[in-house]
């Protein structure tokens, strides 16, 4: 269910609460959120059908459900932070993130929402950032920012840092791994702090206590790529997270950027593998500019499209979940492909594919593959 810009409306807060309460609940992640909402229409009647839903998925234990009281608890801790929570299909959600495949349904912000309205360009790279690295990123931090284009970095060391800092005065978002109130790499507190105090933004889809896991990262660099129309890579070894930037941002249609250097330089490695696969050279912010200005222009990199899952009878016939689950295996398939093996039609293979997600059973990949949890 989405509205077209400018017709976003407003929720109630049973409504809100119920959002919040369902993307915390088991199981439910972004994709199971929004696939939810299009079949039941609001977050109180999806809250609702979770047990039947994991019962038919063939749930082994009970899921659990967030409870009204702990939904209120984070409401009450987001106004003591100064912080609000902004929803999927709300007007102030950035727009370039909500056409992004999987965009978390809620959002806490802590600072000025008015920038994430602004177009974005995400910048990353090594947190053992050389003297040249940090020059070549204040350089281009610093003018992108006078062209009118906010930040986004992930708060690490190194680069990202540098990049923050050096937008702070035309604006940046820093992007939370963890909870709002378990900030990393804690050294940056004093940064976190300025960037609110001067007009930027602080963004996380996690609750407060989470404290980031490894896993967490990649996570945070989805969002540090949906929030923005490029990706400029300054500097990566060839294991670094900022290769997963950009693969990120090269799956949502975003530009991809990397600075060359020299092939004795490990730090240089990535980004020159980069270069290799077909990103585009950034040796000054020219470059960039030239590139952005008409998706600057659109405010946008993609529309959203109306899902049709669910129109019509979803509820699989005689033998149809058998036929969908011998066709799942450990090994990602693809929606395509999986409706193709077991000739059943999309909207019933989506409503058992929902099930087996509410009951732990399901696991989502890149592409929009899908597998069995062994």
């Amino acid at each position: 269910m989405s509205l077209a810009a400018g017709e976003r409306a407003s929720l109630s807060e049973a409504e809100r609460l119920a959002r919040l309460r369902l993307i915390r609940s088991d199981n439910v992640g972004p994709a199971t959120f929004h696939t939810l909402l299009r079949r039941f229409r609001t977050a109180s009647e999806a809250l609702a059908h979770l047990p039947e839903l994991a019962a038919r998925g063939g749930t082994r234990r009970r899921i659990t459900i967030c409870t009204s009281e702990a939904a209120e608890a984070e409401f009450m801790r987001l106004g003591r932070f100064g912080a609000r929570l902004l929803c999927h299909d709300e007007a102030d959600y950035p727009q370039a993130l909500r056409a992004a495949e999987g965009a978390p349904p809620l959002l806490s912000v802590m600072g000025e929402v008015a920038c994430l309205a602004k177009p974005s360009v995400a910048i990353v790279g090594s947190r053992n950032a050389s003297a040249a690295g940090g020059r070549l990123t204040r350089m281009f931090a610093t003018e992108l920012g006078q062209a009118g284009y906010v930040i986004a970095s992930g708060l690490a060391r190194g680069i990202d840092t540098v990049a923050h800092e050096a937008a702070l005065e035309t604006g940046t978002i820093g992007v939370f791994a963890g909870g709002l109130d378990r900030p990393y790499p804690p050294q940056n507190k004093p940064l976190m702090r300025q960037i609110v105090d001067r007009g930027g933004c602080l963004v996380t889809e996690m609750p407060f206590g989470w404290e980031p896991r490894a896993v967490d990262f990649p996570r945070r660099n989805r969002i540090v790529v949906g929030l923005s129309l490029a990706v400029l890579v300054v500097e990566a070894s060839l294991r670094s997270g900022s290769l997963i930037s950009a693969r990120l941002g090269a799956e949502m249609g975003r530009l991809v950027f990397a600075v060359p250097g020299s092939p004795l330089e490990v730090r240089s490695a990535g980004t020159n593998a980069l270069l290799k696969d077909g990103a585009h050279l950034a040796t000054e912010t020219a470059d960039l500019l030239q590139a952005l200005q008409p998706m600057a222009e659109r405010r946008t990199v993609s529309s959203e499209a109306e899902p049709t899952f669910f129109e019509g009878n979803a509820e699989p016939e005689n033998g149809e979940r058998e036929r969908i689950l011998r066709a799942l295996g450990v090994a990602p398939v693809s929606l395509d492909d999986l409706s193709s093996h077991s000739g059943v039609a999309p909207a019933a293979i989506h409503l058992t594919l929902l099930e087996l997600e509410i009951a732990g059973r399901l696991e989502r990949h890149s592409g929009g593959r899908v597998s069995l949890l062994p």
